[in-house]
């Protein structure tokens, strides 16, 4: 059985995986002041509420946007499993072809994303993650990674909103019943929610201008299931591809 971890700036994401079936799924909230033996321990109970001993753990894939957080939670890991978790990164096989200024720069949960894309759909592809940023990456025929856009989550971007504002308060993150509020509460989610959505069209109105054809997109992250549905494109959501394309890195990059 494999796990597999991405952690992330808000959540890392963990899941067990067997004969490439994502048995459970789960999160736990980033933090940067956790021990290695805190994240040891909180993954251990998290295997054993989803019916998994530890034992049964035959290896790890572990990706990472958080260097802080990284070294605690792959310390911890080996901890639990008693093995060095694979990690996603320079010198394993993704089959891409990265054309990025640096690529070294590209997180490596781009990379997984793109990874587990391809393996179910044909480029070219829209690749797009809506968690603490909302990211837009390209992949053209061939694997071909071209690059995309970065842009404030929009929990990043209520947050700053609320920070801001003395006279705006948080709010809860529901789908909008109209696009045009009646009060304060409803105008700041219509204006975050429906506002992301206008952003996705238009920016891949102009991403595919500049290509000069269409391509296929795909959603994924904690808030595409809200956020999609208000695009006037037509979104394809994927949950889990995270969790599959770590399996994939991991079948590529095997060890002996």
């Amino acid at each position: 059985m494999l796990l597999a971890i991405d952690i992330g700036n808000t959540n890392i994401v963990m899941g067990c995986i067997r004969d490439d079936e994502i048995l459970f799924k789960a999160r736990i909230a980033t933090d940067r002041t956790r021990t290695s033996d805190q994240y040891g321990v909180e993954i251990k109970n998290m295997l054993e509420a989803f019916g998994v001993c530890k034992d049964d753990i035959q290896d790890c894939i572990i990706s990472s946007v958080v260097p802080p957080v990284f070294n605690s939670v792959k310390t911890g890991v080996l901890k639990i499993i008693g093995k060095q978790p694979m990690v996603v990164g320079p010198g394993l096989k993704t089959g891409l072809n990265i054309q990025m200024d640096n690529p070294a720069q590209v997180g490596s949960d781009r990379i997984v994303i793109a990874v587990a894309a391809l393996a179910e759909y044909k480029a070219p592809l829209f690749l797009m993650d809506l968690g603490t940023a909302t990211t837009i990456e390209v992949i053209e025929p061939d694997n071909i990674y071209m690059g995309g856009v970065i842009i404030p989550g929009v929990k990043t971007a209520l947050d700053a909103l609320i920070n801001r504002a003395a006279q705006l308060t948080g709010i809860s993150l529901d789908t909008p019943k109209k696009v045009i509020g009646k009060n304060t509460a409803d105008c700041m989610r219509s204006g975050v929610m429906y506002g992301t959505a206008a952003m996705i069209d238009g920016l891949v109105e102009r991403m595919e201008e500049e290509l000069g054809h269409g391509a296929t997109l795909i959603a994924t992250g904690g808030m595409a299931q809200f956020v999609a549905p208000l695009c006037k494109r037509k979104v394809i959501l994927e949950k889990d591809l995270l969790l599959k394309g770590l399996n994939i890195l991991y079948k590529k990059n095997k060890r002996a």
